[in-house]
């Protein structure tokens, strides 16, 4: 049994790659741009927002220019009328890194949506499929009742997975008592925990500034800017889309989350720039805590000048030994 086992978790194994992973705002996005310079590699986005087309400022994208010289993959994949979810991503980034290997490049995931490294790395619990009619019926509760009675609600069936699941995660609520309703149990009851670790052949490194402030003043930079090349004009477009749900789970995303509260008239300028401010911050944070959780990571300060070749030095030692250097 146990060699058999061990069979499957070989076979379950993924191809060998680096992964560059980090708070945003960190500088990830020049990490892999340099990598790609120096190596013959093939850059995988783990951004959950840059999935879709048309939400380019707020999820600072790479421009178009960058993209055409640095292609990635994953980018602008789909419309934000339609989810993506971490199975997706799980299912797409594989295809990539087995094509990069098969092409003799490099694969370099780049990105900082945790969630998808945590499911890529250690697999996914087997939970039902989405159902759209009981989505919609939960999110139209919500919409009559409010957020924390359906968070009262969870806690009610499931208070394991109700004190996991912030009262303000309105996706993770929905999916949780979406899973009930499926199921007829209590969503922590399928929570399996962590699967056999399917990157341990992989490069992983951490990039972050050992100063947290100083990654709090990048943010503030970070907002200012977005915010002067219109980001408001962008989450305008989003908002006529007639398939796009302006309070569903891609508009919830850090950053236009706060625009479309800004375009009801809740705040001015001045507020959206330090509310999208504290609430980057507070992504940031999250992010590190589940970083820290990972091992076997490498972890490099972006300000520290000899950084970025520091990582260009142990990447190549990385690339030899897989022969594509």
């Amino acid at each position: 049994m146990a060699d058999a086992r061990a069979l499957t978790q070989d076979a379950d194994r993924l191809s060998p790659c680096v992964v560059l992973a980090g708070p945003t705002a960190a500088g990830k996005t020049a990490l892999a741009m340099a990598l790609a310079e120096a190596f013959p590699c093939r850059l995988i986005s783990v951004d959950s927002a840059q999935v879709y087309r048309g939400m380019d400022i707020g999820t600072a994208k790479p421009t178009a220019d960058e993209l055409a010289r640095f292609p990635h993959d994953l980018i602008d994949i789909r419309d934000p009328e339609h989810p993506y979810s971490a199975a997706d991503f799980v299912c797409d980034a594989r295809r990539c890194m087995e094509a990069a290997h098969a092409a003799g490049r490099l694969p370099v995931l780049v990105g900082g949506t945790t969630m998808y490294l945590k499911a890529l790395r250690y697999g996914l619990d087997a939970l039902p499929a989405a159902d759209a009619a009981v989505r919609a019926r939960l999110e139209s509760e919500a919409g009559e009742a409010g957020w924390a009675a359906l968070h009262a609600r969870l806690l009610s069936i499931d208070p394991i997975a109700g004190r996991r699941i912030r009262p303000t995660d309105p996706q993770r609520i929905v999916r949780a008592l979406e899973i009930h309703e499926l199921t007829g149990r209590a969503p922590s009851s399928l929570w399996t925990g962590r699967g056999a670790d399917r990157m341990r052949e992989s490069l992983m490194i951490v990039l972050t500034p050992a100063d947290r402030s100083r990654l709090h003043e990048r943010i503030d930079r970070r907002w200012s800017s977005i915010l002067a090349a219109g980001l408001l004009r962008e989450v305008e477009a989003l908002l006529r889309r007639p398939g796009l749900d302006p309070d569903g789970p891609v508009l919830r995303a850090v950053g236009y989350r706060q625009a479309v509260q800004r375009l009801r008239g809740e705040f001015d300028d001045e507020g959206l720039v330090r509310r999208g401010a504290g609430a980057t911050r507070r992504l940031a944070k999250r992010q590190l805590t589940a970083l820290r959780q990972w091992t076997g990571a490498r972890w490099y300060d972006p300000l520290n000048p000899a950084t970025i070749d520091r990582i260009i030095r142990r990447t190549g030692r990385f690339a030899a030994s897989l022969g594509m250097q």
